[in-house]
């Protein structure tokens, strides 16, 4: 069986490849492209199992991999020689790039390594000018890990409203922090982004946009991360998200990944706010930006607001559709619960009955939240004694001593 391949190469490496091609009974040339455009469009259409590039026709980005893998074709790049090479490589390693030779290794050579990448999906250990052991974190982003330290991702989700989502995101995080971890604070909320009014930062450029932007094109390590991520209170950074729900398509998952990937190395915790339901909208849509935070966290606080709307809303959310991808380690949060005994034991009952849950989170309601929004603060800074200030306490000390069992049942 032949192996089709697609060419996406600059200058004559790509006139000298085509003709190797030719001599071979084992490789047939599919398509030879123009631009990027032309060869997304000729791999969508399921042509061909091998796309070999080159820049400057192809860039380093997370799309083009991701677009690779998507359509079944493995991806073979050719670097430049001379300086450009060593940045070539390590811009092309870190947007998830496997397969790696020289645009100017002999025909033979290339062809070599289109046969190694046909073969299958990992990284071609030994090959002198590909990704070496050590390199490359499990997604393919190159970053220098914390020595003896992984961080941890918690994932802050629940269905769509006003349900104090961001509310317990910020606060969680900010309780991490009074504890001597270091936090970064993602806001992915696609629909209403809010940690940086919540947090009083003047956001004119989003900053996950700004590293976003950086991770798709092979430029974000973990310093760069550090210079983004402006610190919002002592050991708490912030990614801030635009408030404009125009921009929510900037939030591409591809890239979305890796750059989480990035901070687990460089923070002891990770927390992502991350806008409420689903949209069936498929990988490339909102469902594609909460599958990259799902997908990569360690634990899911599912928040819902404790009234007989919010009740409602939050026990449809956590009963996962069978098409729907499960949610990791989910942790049942019902939030604005009333005081009295009574009332924490009816929401207890109505999420034992209908959702399955035996122990809840139940976060009170709180008139004080008010103070603390009003002043742009965390609940830490501005309200110390408060109620709800006590109890996101506890479940920051239940989460940071993996206390918190994840439900037996539901999602």
């Amino acid at each position: 069986m032949s192996i089709g391949v697609v060419l996406l190469v600059h200058g004559p490496a790509e006139s000298r490849l085509a003709r190797r091609l030719g001599s071979r009974r084992d490789l047939v040339l599919a398509r030879r492209c123009a631009d990027q455009a032309e060869a997304l469009a000729t791999i969508a259409a399921g042509i061909g199992d091998v796309l070999v590039v080159s820049e400057p026709l192809a860039a380093p980005d997370t799309d083009l991999v991701a677009a690779a893998a998507a359509s079944g074709h493995e991806l073979l790049v050719l670097l430049p020689g001379g300086h450009d090479h060593d940045e070539s490589r390590r811009r092309w390693v870190q947007v998830g790039a496997r397969h790696l030779a020289r645009l100017d290794d002999p025909s033979e050579e290339v062809v070599r390594r289109i046969v190694l990448a046909a073969a299958g999906p990992g990284p071609e250990a030994g090959v002198p000018g590909g990704p070496s052991e050590g390199d490359v974190t499990p997604a393919g982003t190159t970053v220098p890990a914390r020595e003896g330290a992984t961080g941890r991702l918690l994932a802050v989700w629940g269905p769509v409203g006003s349900v104090g989502r961001s509310t317990i995101a910020v606060n969680v995080a900010a309780e991490l922090a009074d504890r001597g971890a270091g936090v970064l604070l993602v806001d992915v909320d696609t629909r209403g982004a809010a940690l940086a009014q919540l947090l009083g930062v003047l956001d004119e450029a989003p900053t996950l946009l700004a590293a976003l932007r950086a991770v798709a094109e092979g430029r974000l390590g973990a310093e760069e991360l550090f210079a983004l991520a402006p610190e919002v209170a002592p050991g708490l950074a912030l990614l801030s998200h635009s408030p404009d729900p125009g921009r929510w398509r900037e939030v591409r998952p591809s890239a979305l990944g890796p750059l989480l990937v990035l901070a687990r190395t460089a923070y002891d915790w990770v927390v992502v706010d991350v806008g409420g339901g689903r949209a069936d909208d498929g990988p490339a849509g909102r469902d594609g930006v909460l599958d990259a935070v799902l997908d990569r966290a360690d634990a899911t606080l599912v928040v819902g607001a404790a009234d007989p709307v919010g009740l409602q809303r939050w026990i449809r959310c956590w009963s996962t559709r069978d098409d729907e991808p499960p949610v990791p380690a989910p942790v049942a949060v019902l939030n604005r619960v009333a005081g009295s005994p009574a009332a924490r034991r009816e929401v207890r009952d109505v999420v034992r009955r209908h959702a399955a849950v035996a122990e809840p989170v139940l976060l009170p309601d709180d008139p004080s939240v008010a103070v603390a929004t009003t002043r742009a603060r965390t609940l830490v800074e501005a309200t110390p004694r408060g109620n709800l200030r006590r109890a996101v306490a506890e479940l920051a000390d239940q989460l940071d001593a993996g206390l918190l069992a994840p439900a037996p049942s539901g999602i």
